[in-house]
């Protein structure tokens, strides 16, 4: 059995709903933004992050590494967003190629930044990288949503980690 099948077997096993939330921050995260319809996007990560710029009021939106994710991002949102820095919501198509390290010390971001890392379990790897970041000491929110990961930086919440169904 491939790796990625393995995990989603085990994702299934370790994860939960809204209903085995008891952070309120990650309950109305949830519950008013991604388990809410339409669907934006086929692809999971690029609806997780079609749906949170909303609900987060982003601003500043830095897509690395996929100019498709760019155009739902311009099909979807007619006012262009902000260059530059403070980042709101950073977009990675895989964690494979980034460094937890340098990802913090490139990117100017801010309390409630978000990172959303797509295909973390692509492989062992991916996995991996996936692991280091939420080690890193700046999330404080991390959450596993199978097809991609969520990195939140809130410096007023402890280090909580979550295995969610979307």
């Amino acid at each position: 059995m491939s790796f990625r099948l393995k995990s989603y077997f085990k994702f299934l096993v370790k994860s939960t709903n809204q209903h085995g939330i008891h952070s309120p921050f990650v309950f109305n995260y949830l519950t008013k933004c991604l388990y809410t319809k339409p669907k934006k996007s086929k692809d999971k990560s690029i609806n997780v992050l079609l749906k949170s710029i909303p609900y987060f009021n982003a601003k500043s939106v830095s897509v690395q590494g996929n100019d498709a994710v760019k155009e739902e991002l311009d099909l979807n949102f007619q006012t262009p967003f902000k260059k530059g820095n403070p980042i709101d919501i950073l977009y990675f198509e895989s964690a494979l190629n980034q460094n937890p390290k340098q990802v913090f010390s490139n990117f100017q971001l801010h309390n409630d930044s978000l990172i959303v890392l797509g295909g973390i379990y692509n492989s062992k790897e991916t996995f991996s990288h996936w692991m280091e970041f939420t080690k890193n000491e700046k999330v404080t929110v991390s959450m596993d949503l199978f097809h991609c990961g969520l990195l939140f930086i809130r410096k007023e919440q402890v280090k909580q980690h979550f295995t969610i169904r979307i």
